[in-house]
């Protein structure tokens, strides 16, 4: 009997290779507190943290991706949301990569400086490095249609941009004196992730709020590339890498009815009025 005979193959199988696997997060919607399903689902962290632990926790994870499209939103979201994943990158040693669709501006390019490296569409939007805050004021229509306004309030300065009375200079001084400090913490978030890779430009032009394609992007430095998630993987890692796409859980009761969080009445109403918000998002960038 030959020697080999009397060895038990079966174990070796333990032993082969297995393909490599990326962790895939879906980052599509505005970036905002509350919830609704307006263009996809509403980011932020409450939301996602499952989401982004399942995808570290992954077996065989050689990276995670981020795909990418959101025209922004909440500065805190956003800044929740790039903490969290960039402190379970550098808890697990995993690279993180993220992909532009659309867009990917505003809160969306914070999130997508959370990244190691970042790839987008040669017609993707990218940019918009700012902070905007936007509002209506209804006095005219008040006084047209015969509503009086009535306030009550303890401390001067609790009725702030009541969108029910006059505008005040001191109001405007105050909400800009507040964009600043967000500008300019999004600007040294920018500088601390992109670093070298930043283009020698001036920061009037890189931090104007302006949005470029992908190919402009990349000239600035602010993208590390032209490519989509599948084609750039499957050349860093081989074609028989393995997408996992994380998506979040529902309860059972949910499953069984096809509800959100909220009830169908709630979800409804709050949809209404976030609808002009996230449409206003979506439609600065042609969508």
């Amino acid at each position: 009997m030959k020697i080999s005979a009397l060895i038990d193959k079966t174990p070796l199988k333990r032993f082969r290779k297995k393909n490599p696997v990326v962790a895939v997060i879906p980052l599509h919607g505005v970036i905002a507190s509350g919830g609704g399903k307006l263009r996809g689902e509403q980011l932020n962290l409450i939301g996602l943290a499952e989401i982004i632990d399942d995808a570290f926790e992954t077996k065989n994870l050689s990276a995670v991706a981020l795909s990418i499209n959101s025209p922004g939103g909440s500065p805190v979201q956003s800044s929740l949301i790039a903490k969290r994943i960039r402190q379970l990158a550098d808890e697990k040693n995993v690279p993180v990569y993220a992909f532009a669709e659309d867009v990917m501006a505003s809160g969306g390019y914070w999130l997508g400086c959370c990244a190691d490296e970042i790839y987008a569409d040669l017609n993707s939007v990218v940019g918009s490095i700012g902070v905007i805050s936007a509002g209506f004021g209804f006095t005219g229509l008040m006084e047209k249609i015969g509503v009086e306004r009535r306030t009550y309030a303890a401390g001067e300065n609790k009725s702030k941009l009541d969108p029910f009375s006059p505008e005040k200079d001191s109001d405007v001084i105050w909400l800009q004196k507040l964009q600043v400090e967000i500008h300019d913490n999004f600007k040294a978030y920018v500088k601390e992730r992109r670093g070298d890779t930043l283009k020698k430009r001036k920061d009037k032009e890189l931090f104007s709020g302006d949005v470029w394609t992908g190919t402009k992007a990349m000239e600035l430095g602010l993208i590390d590339g032209i490519s989509d998630m599948r084609s750039f993987l499957r050349k860093k890692y081989g074609e028989k890498v393995e997408f996992q796409l994380l998506e979040g859980r529902k309860s059972w009761i949910q499953r069984t009815l096809g509800l959100g969080a909220q009830s169908v009445t709630s979800q409804a109403v709050g949809d209404f009025v976030a609808a002009a918000k996230n449409e206003a998002a979506w439609n600065k960038y042609g969508l």
